[in-house]
């Protein structure tokens, strides 16, 4: 293909998605942290990516592949941690109810595998920074594994506390907009202030 830099432009009609322009909402069951508040502080996401397995099998000294199962990987984020620790403390308490420092046990009230998962969404913005794309990702009974440590080091000026959260989750999926009025009302509705329940 011959180098046409007008070619090229003419077929970059939105100039491109930015990275920059999203935001992550996480509706969670156990931790005591509005949507929005997480919504604020979160950093760093993914968009997540797809593996479908290979099944194969040896005939007559070559191998013949087929499609397998579908397996989807961990998702991390990473957070911005404010003085008040809401956040952090949110993940926190959501691991304790899963299995307890001290004790090994899981709360009562969360031995049911739906009391324990949340849902996660992934939404990307255009340039004006108002009007979602008509894509979203919905993470499904999704939990928290892992909370990463925060360095600490009195040489670190300037800098604001950040940590990582690592979730297991069943699958996700992706809604597209089109002409879908349930679609369109899930991308465009507001975050949701309050979770379900509320630690004590």
């Amino acid at each position: 293909m011959a180098f046409k830099i007008n070619e090229f432009r003419n077929n970059m009609a939105g100039d491109g998605a930015r990275p920059n322009l999203f935001e992550v909402r996480l509706i969670v069951p156990v931790a005591n942290l509005t949507v929005e508040e997480f919504t604020f502080k979160c950093k760093s996401a993914q968009i997540p990516g797809e593996t479908i397995g290979v099944v194969t099998v040896p005939y007559f000294g070559r191998e013949v592949k087929f499609a397998g199962n579908r397996t989807f990987a961990d998702w991390t984020v990473t957070v911005i941690n404010d003085e008040d620790f809401r956040v952090r403390k949110g993940f926190e308490r959501w691991m304790e109810r899963m299995n307890s420092h001290v004790d090994n046990v899981r709360q009562a009230a969360y031995v049911a595998p739906q009391s324990y998962v949340g849902q996660a969404t992934v939404l990307q913005y255009k340039k004006d920074g108002i009007s979602p794309f008509n894509l979203q990702y919905n993470f499904k009974d999704i939990f928290c594994t892992d909370i990463s440590a925060i360095d600490l080091d009195w040489g670190s000026n300037d800098a604001i506390e950040e940590f990582t959260v690592n979730f297991s989750y069943s699958y996700w999926t992706s809604t597209e907009n089109k002409g879908n009025d349930q679609a369109t009302a899930t991308i465009n509705a507001p975050a949701q202030r309050v979770l379900p329940i509320t630690i004590r």
